[in-house]
């Protein structure tokens, strides 16, 4: 396939991968826009509401229009691919985000399934009636609900295997062909207009809204698809040469010449297209070739046949605009581990994400044999996006508040733009959930199915991953809100720099801080000099804690207490300071009785604890190699990820990933634990930097030590008992007893 399978390329906006220029991402927005949802929905529109139909369009628009806003600037802000869910995971938790993407995927997969199913019902309307004209006897099967899906298939299925060959996805010949045509049919129509009597067009517009305002609504939630595709701009914005400039442009100008053929056309089509009784009863009659009946009234059969023509290109494009849209968003969240890894690798050969590709496809083609018709798949579809694009304009206002520097792309009268759009898409979401139960259906049970699997599949793997991606790249931290808090507890000086550099690398400059305590314990019965000597030995801790991390260039806060009990201070201090990590020195961890303390203190607090066990002092710039060796149930992965990424982040190391394994194993599965050792190494961020080692050995704590003499630095898991007891482990003495080398025991919260 393409010469094999690679991993996907860094996603940066600086990476290697951008080949997509102005015009091309311009042709995503227009492949997905212009022609297939007028085409495939006007009809339904002009049903419900008759002539208001039109209106209804340009409401549409102008939300549309305030959601392209909020997603201009967060393209221009983060240009990755992934669209929405891409914003999710920067501006939201990973299980949000997943939520996000989630539907972002359905979403894009639900509009294919729409112009699949438009692109077979034209199709065979075109076979059904040009076949004969050449002597060929056209089958029954190519007209009606089986012969259209079967065509919409082979359709998707092609254009997915053309997809595979080709890292660009805009159609841009078939975008050239549509448009050239909506404008004949326009012009046509406009000059139809003009020799029409003016007082029988206005009798055909009337009444403008037979149904009310509830139909107007109504058409409005069936056809606000027919405005989606700015939003696929953004789901390839990774592949976008020159984003800051770019993205906004794509989606604005692709969304705008969409309005600017739309509205005229349902104008002409209202009024010189359709007979005395008026567009609704033609549309009734007609509901997915309105366009083409109607303009054949004002052009003649060759008006039809255009609009054949046009509908075939408009349909593929969007087609193919989907299919390109949705296998990347897949892929980004296989990249972040929130769907299994392998949908993430690129053809070696052709650049494109073929497993994504595929799975998407797979998922279209089940849910067109799902949907029983054009406007069920309509009703989905829009719900669905409304839903997304009522959450972009959130995530659009909590990225503007917490951005440090404003983003080259600004939206206007903020934040009354993203606040008005994301009320107005959430309301017509509702709307639609109500009017039209099977898309709610559609979009809810997906969602608990989405739900299901990352609760039992996808979940500790995406948050490992998760964890990684914040330790390397703080700044997530600051969009999502959080600014953790380090707590040191210092009672020797010299231990103070090496603490403090840990801790400072666990809370990053700017955006974490470091907490330094020292309590002086205060005995029962002491007389005020004894106090006054126990506070001035106290504040001198504080000061020689504070020169020689000053000295070492960190910048933590200090805090001093007076406590009878130093243990239940630090745990007092933690809960009222709501940190969100501890780190404690231990000088040694030779007899475990005398970290009995220390362990009782990790069992009672509400959060990560890291003790740093450095017998002969530590020094974080001279740790180029860590040693983590692997093995139980990786209870601590999410928070080994992010230590290592944060130790990763601010110099460059190399680490080791250790398995050993019984000699009784054969020698013949050490190749597969391997690549499982390689793929955990993976999931923690580390790929390229950490090498995966398996031996075969009955004595795991001589060989875990031999390796760690060769280390600078191991990181082990503080081992769980029953009742969230955390202990360090006989493992963790036992290798303690047999190396000097610094150890970083871990344990996140329970």
């Amino acid at each position: 396939m393409g010469g094999g399978t690679t991993a996907a390329r860094a996603d940066t906006p600086d990476g290697d991968q951008r080949n997509i220029g102005l015009l091309g991402a311009t042709g995503v927005g227009v492949g997905a826009i212009v022609g297939g949802g007028i085409l495939a929905l006007s009809g339904v529109a002009f049903a419900s509401t008759g002539p208001g139909a039109i209106l209804a369009f340009a409401l549409n628009g102008g939300i549309a229009f305030l959601t392209a806003l909020s997603f201009a600037e967060l393209a221009a802000a983060f240009p990755r691919s992934g669209g929405t869910y891409a914003y999710a995971k920067r501006a939201l938790s990973v299980e949000a985000a997943f939520g996000v993407g989630w539907v972002v995927w359905f979403a894009s997969i639900v509009a294919a399934v729409l112009y699949a199913k438009g692109l077979g019902a034209f199709l065979g309307v075109v076979l059904a009636t040009g076949l004969p004209l050449l002597g060929i006897t056209s089958p029954e099967l190519l007209t009606g609900r089986v012969g259209g899906t079967g065509l919409a298939l082979v359709a998707t299925v092609l254009y997915a295997l053309g997809l595979t060959r080709s890292a660009k996805g805009g159609g841009n010949i078939a975008n050239v062909v549509k448009v050239g045509v909506f404008a004949v049919l326009i012009v046509g129509g406009l000059l139809a207009l003009l020799r029409a009597d003016p007082q029988v067009v206005l009798q055909r517009l009337r009444p403008v809204f037979p149904n009310g305002a509830l139909g107007l609504v109504q058409a409005m939630g069936y056809t606000f698809i027919a405005l989606q595709g700015f939003d696929l701009v953004a789901a390839v914005a990774g592949q976008v040469r020159d984003p800051e400039r770019n993205l906004p442009r794509a989606m604005l100008g692709s969304l705008g010449l969409a309005l600017l053929i739309y509205l005229p056309l349902l104008f002409v089509v209202a009024t010189v297209g359709v007979d005395d009784r008026g567009v609704s009863a033609l549309a009734a009659e007609n509901p997915e070739t309105l366009v083409a009946e109607a303009s054949r009234r004002f052009l003649g059969q060759a008006g039809y046949w255009l609009v054949l023509l046009a509908g075939v290109f408009s349909f593929a494009s969007a087609l193919q605009s989907n299919l390109f849209a949705a296998s990347r968003v897949a892929q980004a969240m296989a990249l972040d581990r929130a769907l299994p890894h392998p949908i993430s690798l690129e053809s070696s050969r052709w650049g494109t994400p073929i497993p994504a590709i595929f799975l998407t496809t797979f998922l279209v083609l089940v849910t067109l044999v799902i949907l029983p018709d054009v406007a069920a798949a309509g009703a989905a579809s829009s719900l669905i996006f409304l839903v997304t694009f009522a959450l972009a304009h959130g995530i659009a206002i909590l990225a503007r508040r917490r951005r440090r520097t404003p983003p080259p792309f600004r939206v206007p009268f903020f934040p009354a733009v993203p606040v008005t759009g994301g009320v107005l898409c959430g309301v017509l979401a509702l709307f639609q959930g109500v009017a039209v139960p099977e898309a709610g259906v559609i979009a809810v049970s997906w969602l608990v199915a989405g739900l299901l699997l990352f609760l039992a599949v996808f979940g500790a793997r995406a948050r490992i991953a998760d964890a990684s991606d914040e330790a390397r790249d703080p700044e997530t931290l600051r969009l999502r809100g959080r600014s953790p808090l380090v707590l040191v507890p210092i009672a020797n000086p010299a231990s103070a720099p090496g603490l403090v550099s840990v801790a400072h690398a666990l809370a990053p400059k700017d955006i974490g801080r470091v907490l330094l305590l020292v309590v002086a314990v205060r005995k029962e019965g002491w007389n005020p000099e004894e106090g006054e000597s126990a506070l001035a030995g106290t504040l001198d801790v504080v000061r020689k804690a504070l020169a020689a991390s000053l000295a070492a260039g960190h910048r933590p806060s200090a805090l001093t207490t007076v406590a009878p009990q130093p243990w239940e201070e630090i745990a007092r201090v933690a809960r009222t300071h709501r940190c969100a990590a501890i780190l404690l020195g231990l000088s040694d961890l030779v007899e475990g009785a005398a970290a009995a303390p220390l362990e009782d203190l990790t069992s009672r607090v509400d959060c990560d604890v890291v003790v740093l066990r450095a017998p002969h002092g530590f020094d974080l710039d001279r740790v180029d190699r860590v040693l983590v060796p692997v093995g139980g149930k990786g209870f601590h992965g999410s928070l080994r990820a992010r230590l290592l990424g944060s130790l990763f982040r601010t110099a460059p190391r190399e680490a080791t990933f250790l398995r050993v394994v019984p000699m009784s194993r054969p020698e013949q599965e050490l190749p597969r634990i391997r690549r499982e050792l390689a793929k955990e190494a993976r999931d923690e961020g580390l790929p390229g930097r950490a090498r995966a080692v398996v031996e075969r050995s009955d004595s795991v704590l001589e060989t875990v030590a031999r390796h760690a003499d060769e280390h600078d630095l191991i990181v082990l898991g503080m081992q769980i008992l029953k009742g969230r007891k955390r202990v360090f482990g006989d493992f963790a003495l036992g290798i303690a007893r047999r190396t000097s080398c610094p150890m970083l025991l871990i344990s996140r919260r329970g």
